[in-house]
């Protein structure tokens, strides 16, 4: 280390311990440069700043080089690419020169040096001595003059200190240095010289013109009054937690009272330092006119509505709940004012979020099926040793099941690599193997509405994502339900038992295994103890076995085993051919050498079935036990004559002698002898019936792991509707913790909850041709498998985001997803839920194809799944209604649903073709009923886009009142402007929807939906579904490339696709 060019004192030890410190907020700045004594000469350090100390290491955290005093120097920025500087000193030592990675690097370690010195510091101190003085000479004018303004007022009845809430602010940040990964914005309300922490912005990411926009929202809960101050204080995104030194760029503050009383609806502010010297950039602080303000104010036809791209509530804000922090991430957000049909305002906001449940549920339901596989195997292995035939089937599921742990293995073990780095699964990467089992671009699609007058918003929510489909395996052999169609042969002629089955088989093999030892040692027990002649003890043993018996009997006599047995023999009598073929490809065949090693299983498989065998088994159990009980009570002389036992009540000594006399007459080994030949009959009964029941247990248990493994499919299949469960769970799941948090202050909706479950509306834009029609074959399994599963409510051990994540446990097709609430939200709610009732799922699935691939299915192909798919959720719809209606008569949502559901059976019926009236009709019962809303199509990029924003701008013309004449208005803004426009950017990397001349002819156009309307409904259905105005936006690409086909073919097709869709028109 060199200490040359230092005019002081050091200790070198002590300069060692400061250079290697950790980093915290004693160090101003640290990175890598270019460092050296010549400017062509210069080496790669790391370099440290505490005070007016500059620390060069060698490397991060390695040999400290050299330590730079820096006083009496001065720190330029040196001409040419802007990333290079030069520290000189008055004392005419060389220059140091320094080169980053960047020229805004470059700017801020500038800064940073000038302010480094004791000089620096002075001037800071002086300046802060004047901004205090000036400010308490401000403070005690604006007191004086609050005074007067009070005491007039109260003079005229008027209440002082007006509060001026709820109140919107946009924020514009220009000039700021070093601000490449873009700022945080943290805002504090301070009154009465107390601050108060109002909100901390999600990361804001700079604009071209070098400008970073955001905004705040001031409501009802954080009241503000004239002489509230505003403290804006602006960091770098890299220490979003709390602002430290190193972190912190700039603040300003100001008056509610300058704000409202400026001529302009904004003020611009300088961005100072800490000390409040040095200027890093203006803040632009404008109000969002609404409401009064603007009410002669008309809004011009043709100008884009979005006002900014942020709009952050307090943090007392349920926004900013502990809940909504842990269910979601990576929020963008869009605010829009709109004008209403009495020319007033409203408020809108877009909310387009990430959730960690995208990585978080597939990790933890591969996690549960690799420890489900891994007890099948073991509870395999327990049954001990089988016959060849029925061991042949154990090692073909030991097989199925050892596949699926290694590929499940596989797949956990990259799902975990990548959730560290991210919460979403892009369009791009929906055929990555290792993804398989995360949902594509799941997004929560969120818009709240502040209405003219009010003080809170109301929140419309809708899950976005890609079509739950395994797209690593394609479609060219179909979807799920076509292969699992296919997969017959392992069912046909065989008995499949259920879970709950398999699970009382294996209890009833732990009962008989347990109670066999105890039966066969008690009548050995009998036996020895008749030796002893001591007729107590011979009753006291005889009682404890028949409690073991009656147990034993009681643990059998069920209707399973019985049910096992005749399964056994028809399965005997359907091979007569006395071989089996395993799935491994293994012949087992019957052979001299096996029959001499026949199991239990097998010898049933082999004899004759009588339907009263089993019965006649206990029977003779009874009767051998019942002979013992006899035999017993003649030892014991308990068996007299009436006349006998009348004249022992008379005389108890005679009957004393008498008795001893009758003991000593016969002699231990005659009553061992008289015992003997019935206790080995009671044990050759109790065995043929045990082996029976055994059989039988060992037969289900096989049959129920058959049932659950190989003849689910291949393992290809399996592990394929495995993945398509997975995306379909994550996206619901989201979607219930959206729907729960919003609505934990009902008491109706918790009551719904407990009692008939929650529904879940899919609602699905896939064609029913080419590979969509696999992808909705998939979409349609997974969506059923989603009716097994079901949700329960926890008490959270803390407020961490860890702890409120849901957790999921159980086996396949009975999961139950643990929704954690915080200890305050969890007493509030029924005792019901408090006491783990669980929240059934009724999942239903309403597909429409749109684009131009269902024109060719309609004509020329088949459209008999989706109508299949469309009837059948008609009916688990109207069933859940019904049973809402039962359990809530007296609800308004119960009271209009009968007519919804009539007009949604007529348009399902109806069969016309791209008939997006079932889909309008759909949502609209979903939000009747407060159910769960999810749309996809192939990717949720651009299909999803064009019916969620027609279904936000539909909500706001019929519940909301938005203008009639400024509702196109509306949907172009928001399709232009609005999250979806990012989600797309966020997935390709284009601002563009990939829709082709062809798609757009041949979406369903209005006067389609218009013959569909009833006068019930309302009539925002009769919009067309599909804007073409995306023409004339330049929001459409042009670009066919997506048919993957060579320019001839691809010319071909739109042509063919054309012609088409003209003959349909």
């Amino acid at each position: 280390m060199k200490m040359r060019r230092m005019k002081l004192r050091v200790n070198r030890g002590q300069l060692l311990s400061l250079s290697r410190e950790p980093t915290s907020g004693s160090f101003q700045k640290e990175g890598t440069l270019q460092v050296g004594r010549k400017e062509t000469a210069l080496s790669e350090r790391f370099c440290r700043l505490r005070g007016n100390l500059l620390f060069i290491l060698k490397k991060q955290a390695g040999e400290l080089e050299e330590v730079l005093l820096l006083e009496r120097c001065s720190a330029t920025k040196l001409p040419g690419d802007g990333r290079r500087l030069a520290v000189g000193f008055e004392s005419g030592d060389p220059a140091v020169f320094m080169q980053s990675s960047s020229s805004a690097e470059c700017a801020s370690w500038v800064v940073a040096l000038k302010n480094a010195s004791a000089e620096s510091l002075g001037r800071r101190i002086a300046h802060l001595r004047t901004l205090i003085s000036s400010h308490a000479h401000a403070a005690a004018e604006r007191t004086a003059r609050d005074d007067s303004l009070e005491n007039d007022a109260g003079a005229d009845g008027v209440q002082s200190a007006a509060v001026v809430s709820p109140l919107h602010l946009t924020v514009e940040c220009r000039g700021v240095v070093a601000t490449q990964a873009g700022v945080q914005v943290q805002v504090s309300v301070i009154d009465a010289h107390k601050a108060r922490k109002h909100c901390s912005t999600q990361i804001v990411k700079g604009r071209e013109d070098g400008g970073f926009l955001t905004s705040v929202c001031f409501r009802g809960d954080c009241p503000l009054y004239h002489h509230s101050r505003i403290k804006v204080a602006v960091c770098r995104a890299e220490e979003s937690a709390t602002p430290t030194t190193r972190s912190f760029l700039g603040f300003t503050s100001f008056s509610i009272r300058d704000l409202l009383g400026a001529k302009e609806p904004h003020i611009s502010l300088s961005l100072r330092t800490m000390d409040g010297v040095n200027e890093v950039g203006e803040v632009k602080v404008s109000r969002l006119q609404m409401q009064d303000e603007s009410e002669n104010k008309a809004a011009p036809e043709h100008k884009c509505l979005a006002l900014c791209d942020t709009l952050h509530g307090s943090v007392q804000d349920k926004e900013n709940s502990p809940m909504m922090r842990a269910a979601l991430c990576a929020q963008l957000c869009k605010v829009y004012r709109f004008q209403t049909e009495d020319r007033r305002w409203l408020l809108v906001r877009e909310q387009m979020s990430e959730t960690p449940l995208s990585f978080s549920l597939p990790k933890q339901l591969l996690s549960a099926l690799i420890q489900e596989h891994t007890n099948r195997i073991l509870e395999l292995e327990e049954l001990g040793e089988l016959s060849p035939h029925w061991d042949g089937l154990r090692h073909d599921v030991t097989k199925h099941c050892n596949h699926l742990i290694g590929l499940h293995q596989e797949t956990l073990a990259e799902i975990d690599k990548l959730s560290a780095s991210s919460c979403f699964k892009s369009s791009s990467t929906k055929s990555n193997r290792h993804l398989q089992f995360v949902p594509t671009n799941l997004h929560s699609q969120r818009m709240e509405v502040t209405s003219p007058g009010s003080t809170e918003g109301v929140w419309y929510e809708v899950i976005t994502f890609g079509a739950a489909a395994d797209h690593h395996h394609a479609f060219k052999h179909g979807g799920l339900k076509r292969l699992l169609s296919k997969h017959t042969h392992y069912t046909e002629g065989s008995v499949s038992y259920s879970q709950d089955e398999s699970s009382r088989a294996r209890e009833l093999l732990a009962s008989v295994a347990q109670l066999l030892p105890l039966i066969f040692g008690l009548a050995e027990e009998l036996l020895s103890v008749s030796l002893e002649l001591n007729t107590a003890r011979l009753q006291e043993v005889l009682d404890s076995l028949t409690q073991q018996i009656e147990q034993l009997v009681h643990a059998l006599k069920d209707e399973l085993v019985k049910g096992a047995l005749l399964a056994i023999h028809n399965q005997c009598t359907s091979d007569c051919s006395g071989s089996h073929v395993h799935s491994n490809g293994l012949l087992c065949e019957d052979s001299p050498a096996a029959e001499e090693s026949q199991s239990p299983l097998d010898s049933l498989r082999d004899s004759e079935y009588d339907e009263e065998e089993w019965d006649r088994a206990w029977v003779n159990v009874a009767k051998s036990l019942n002979c013992i009980i006899d035999m017993v009570d003649r030892l014991q002389g308990r068996e007299r004559r009436p006349h006998e036992l009348k004249e022992s009540a008379g005389d108890t000594r005679s009957q004393n002698t008498a008795s001893l006399s009758s003991f000593s007459s016969s002699s231990a080994s005659s009553w061992q002898e008289q015992l003997l030949p019935l206790v080995v009959t009671l044990r050759d009964c109790v065995r043929e019936a045990v082996t029976k029941a055994r059989a039988a247990m060992t037969f289900v248990v096989l049959q129920g792991a058959v049932a659950a493994t190989v003849a689910q499919g291949s393992g290809q299949i399996v592990q394929r509707r495995h993945a398509v469960f997975s995306q379909a769970l994550s996206a619901v799941v989201c979607g219930f913790l959206l729907k729960l948090y919003g609505g934990l202050e009902d008491p109706d909706f918790l009551q719904q909850l407990h009692t008939v479950g929650i529904l879940a509306q899919f609602e699905s834009l896939l064609s029913t041709y080419g590979d969509e029609l696999g992808m909705l074959e998939d979409m349609e399994v997974g969506v059923a498998d989603l009716s097994g599963m079901a949700f329960t409510v926890t008490e959270a051990r803390t407020e961490q985001p860890g702890d409120l994540l849901p957790a999921l446990s159980g086996t396949w097709g009975s999961y139950v997803v643990k929704v954690p609430l915080p200890p305050e939200t969890f007493g509030s709610l029924p005792q019901e839920l408090k006491n783990g009732g669980l929240i059934r799922v009724e999942p239903v699935l309403f597909n429409i194809g749109i684009n131009q691939q269902q024109s060719l299915a309609e004509r020329f192909g088949d459209s008999s799944l989706q109508e299949r798919v469309n009837q059948q959720s008609c009916e688990r719809l109207r069933a859940y209604c019904n049973s809402l209606r039962g359990a809530l008569p007296h609800t308004a949502a119960v009271q209009s649903l009968a007519d919804m559901l009539a007009s949604l059976d007529r348009s399902v019926e109806a069969k016309k073709r791209k008939n997006v009236e079932v889909l309008w009709i759909a949502a609209m019962a979903c939000r009747k009923v407060n159910g769960v809303r999810l749309t996809s199509c192939k990717s949720a990029k651009d299909r999803t886009a064009m019916s969620v924003t027609l279904e936000q701008c539909a909500i706001l013309r019929e519940r909301h009142a938005l203008s009639q004449q400024h509702f196109s208005t509306a949907l172009d803004c928001m399709r232009r402007d609005g999250c979806r426009m990012e989600n797309v950017q966020k997935n390709v990397g284009s601002r563009k929807f990939a829709f082709s001349g062809v798609q757009l002819l041949t979406f369903p156009n209005s006067t389609d939906l218009q013959t569909a309307a009833t006068d019930r409904l309302p009539r925002r259905s009769c919009t067309r579904f599909y804007i073409r105005r995306c023409v004339v936006m330049n929001v459409c690409s042009w670009d066919f490339s997506v048919h993957q086909k060579p320019p001839c073919c691809r010319l071909w097709l739109q042509m063919f696709e054309l012609r088409t869709c003209l003959c349909n028109k």
